[in-house]
């Protein structure tokens, strides 16, 4: 990773882009690609696009996916008394919320505010049996003494909210920090865009980079981006829990390791033939790979991607996360620099003649 590309990836993470809020971070990701692809347009909701031309009068085309959005809150009302009570944003966890910062994006921009933590002495039930709370019951300290400070600072109902914690390096190649869920994976099909763009061969099929809205609510961007653009075969790109920590059961979660590699998804959404070309790719290129088993559904945009229009031939590849939906995910480079490799891999083996299609 360069020092280029370092930065471009901690500022995507540093961004504030909640759920339904995500053009700060579409702007960061767009501003980097926009003089490397041919275009870069985006959506009516924001879901954002790169292209890069295959070669050929009217060659097929391949969409890589991510999704730009994250968890975080939302202000759900304002008391007399100057507290703000909030809702969550997609999945995001109360149960590690008491006691963290906060950065609302008001009309006036940024307002910092903490989510309170009653010290332990006056919890009446710090005897050792206390629950974690719920959302209605999470109250928020911007410093104001009541609802008419608030709203001086430009806040109202509906601004949302992301925590604070950006990201860190640790030892040993890994990254912590919140919005790595999916902020990488953003990351990740810019790289493979830009490499394929610098080698200056064409790939045979027209190569398309999304990145979607609103995956943390149910893949709603992902639903009208494909189908407006309608591609020959997809990849979609996300984060899965690393079960390596301790009190993960493996035999209930699978068996993922941080460090090993990106994972494939096999059933549901993953078609077959894409998966069988993923693994060549994969072991032609000696990228080390791990497997995933998606009996029901997938917990992805590729759940709403595959069955748009006539059906979409597609699949999952996965990036090993820990502490998913907190402010310390964490990920490993390697990972990271091997997801790159295989997504690469996978287009560039690409043919005109190539239909993932099943036969009788």
């Amino acid at each position: 990773m360069t020092q280029d590309d370092r930065d471009f990836l901690f500022k995507l993470l540093q961004t504030p882009s909640p759920t339904g809020f995500e053009m700060p971070g579409q702007r960061v990701w767009a501003d980097y690609l926009r003089p490397i692809a041919a275009e870069v347009t985006c959506d009516a909701y924001g879901s954002t696009w790169a292209t890069l031309p295959g070669a050929g009068k009217s060659p097929k085309t391949v969409m890589l996916t991510a999704h730009a959005d994250e968890i975080g809150f939302m202000i759900k009302s304002i008391q007399q008394d100057g507290f703000i009570r909030i809702d969550r944003i997609g999945g995001s966890d109360v149960a590690t919320a008491r006691g963290r910062r906060l950065d609302f994006q008001g009309d006036k921009g940024l307002v910092k505010g903490i989510i309170g933590n009653t010290a332990i002495h006056l919890r009446r039930d710090s005897a050792g049996d206390e629950k974690a709370p719920q959302v209605h019951e999470l109250w928020v300290d911007v410093g104001a003494s009541n609802a008419r400070e608030v709203a001086a600072m430009g806040l109202r109902v509906g601004h949302p909210a992301v925590y604070e914690d950006g990201p860190i390096e640790l030892a040993h190649k890994r990254i912590a920090g919140r919005a790595i869920d999916n902020r990488i994976g953003g990351y990740i099909i810019a790289q493979v865009l830009k490499r394929i763009a610098k080698s200056k061969k064409k790939p045979a099929f027209t190569l398309i980079c999304a990145n979607m809205v609103q995956e943390e609510i149910g893949g709603n961007g992902a639903m009208m981006a494909t189908y407006r653009l309608n591609p020959d075969v997809c990849i979609c790109l996300d984060v899965t829990h690393a079960t390596d920590t301790p009190g993960i059961d493996n035999s209930k979660f699978g068996s993922v390791k941080l460090g090993g590699g990106p994972t494939i998804s096999h059933g549901t959404a993953n078609h077959p033939l894409v998966v069988k070309r993923l693994i060549d790719t994969a072991t032609k290129g000696k990228v080390p790979v791990q497997h995933e088993a998606s009996s029901r559904f997938t917990g992805t945009d590729t759940d709403k991607i595959f069955h748009q229009r006539e059906g979409v031939p597609s699949a999952l590849v996965s990036l090993p996360l820990r502490c998913m939906h907190s402010v310390v995910e964490t990920a490993h480079l390697d990972d990271i620099a091997r997801t790159i490799d295989l997504l690469a891999g996978f287009v560039t083996s690409l043919t005109a003649s190539d239909r993932f299609h099943q036969s009788l």
